[in-house]
């Protein structure tokens, strides 16, 4: 007869017990409602789910669902119950909605956010944290085009990247309990500086989205005849481009202007890049052209083989 106390059961008990008690989501839409149903689903993220936000609709929706166990509007009044506070707004609203919190958290609770700009998002936040209050910045890089609770599911960050950017001073048994979080979202963890983190997502995030809303703009000003053909006969690559652009408007516009030097740096080395793809195409430097389809080609392989794609 085996013992129940023995240390196999112990790390059975470990392995499920919640991360934290309460778990409170502001903003429940495509990372919020995800990060609830997985918390609901699996059990191990917390105990109590508390959803907030101010729209009257989303929380009757989010009720709907029932993907937490309280929806409330006042998010000052639901920080006070929590262990951890998760802001799931649009980057421009992380600063007032953390004023809002902060001053009513419990000591030793953590704040996190899942804002896809880091030191924009960690300038908002600082005027108003508590040394009593750890904060851990995150980044889930995982995302659909669509919006809302409806938007989100469970096995939304299953083997996507989550970049975390703790601050100096972050006490470690708060990164531990976050890391744990979205390990038990399912994804994969890295630690970077605040500033490296927006270079890094100001190539493989924003400048593809900022490409994406301006060539749908670009083929949406063209002449009657020619956009109706467009929208007839669009291959799969322009297909890509809108499935992109129909993301939120109101996150992006954000994520533009709070990531702007570390985006129109980015966006200044493509189009010179660009400019130098003209002149090869302009003057048949077939080399240049079928050089860079290659590297083209090996990037997505290389996304395949780390199960990017």
């Amino acid at each position: 007869m085996s013992d129940s106390s023995g240390p196999e059961a112990r790390v059975a008990a470990e392995a499920v017990t919640p991360v934290f008690e309460t778990l409170v989501v502001v903003g429940p839409g495509l990372i919020g409602s995800s990060v609830l149903r997985r918390a609901q689903q699996k059990g191990t993220l917390a105990r109590t789910l508390i959803a907030v936000d101010v729209s009257p609709e989303v929380r009757a929706r989010v009720a709907e669902l029932g993907i937490a166990d309280r929806v409330m509007a006042d998010a000052a009044e639901a920080a006070a119950l929590a262990d951890c506070v998760m802001l799931c707004v649009p980057v421009g609203a992380m600063g007032p909605v953390a004023a809002q919190v902060l001053p009513a958290m419990r000591p030793g609770a953590v704040l996190t956010e899942v804002g896809s700009t880091k030191v924009s998002v960690i300038e908002a936040i600082s005027p108003f944290l508590r040394p009593d209050v750890a904060y851990v910045p995150a980044h889930p890089m995982a995302g659909t085009e669509y919006s809302g609770p409806d938007a989100g599911f469970a096995t939304l960050f299953e083997d996507r990247w989550c970049l975390l950017t703790p601050l100096d001073g972050t006490p470690p048994e708060a990164l531990s309990a976050v890391r744990a979080l979205w390990e038990r979202c399912g994804a994969r963890l890295r630690e970077m500086t605040p500033a490296h983190h927006d270079r890094v997502c100001a190539i493989v995030s924003h400048l593809p989205h900022l490409l994406a809303f301006t060539i749908c703009g670009t083929a949406d000003d063209l002449a009657d005849e020619t956009r109706s053909e467009v929208l007839d006969f669009a291959a799969s690559g322009f297909r890509d481009f809108t499935r992109i652009a129909a993301s939120d408007p109101i996150m992006w516009r954000d994520v533009f202007l709070s990531n702007r030097e570390a985006l129109l740096e980015m966006l200044a080395r493509f189009m010179e890049d660009a400019q130098a793809m003209a002149r090869a195409i302009r003057w048949g430097d077939e080399n240049y052209i079928v050089d860079r389809i290659q590297r083209g080609r090996a990037i997505r392989k290389s996304l395949i083989e780390n199960r990017q794609a």
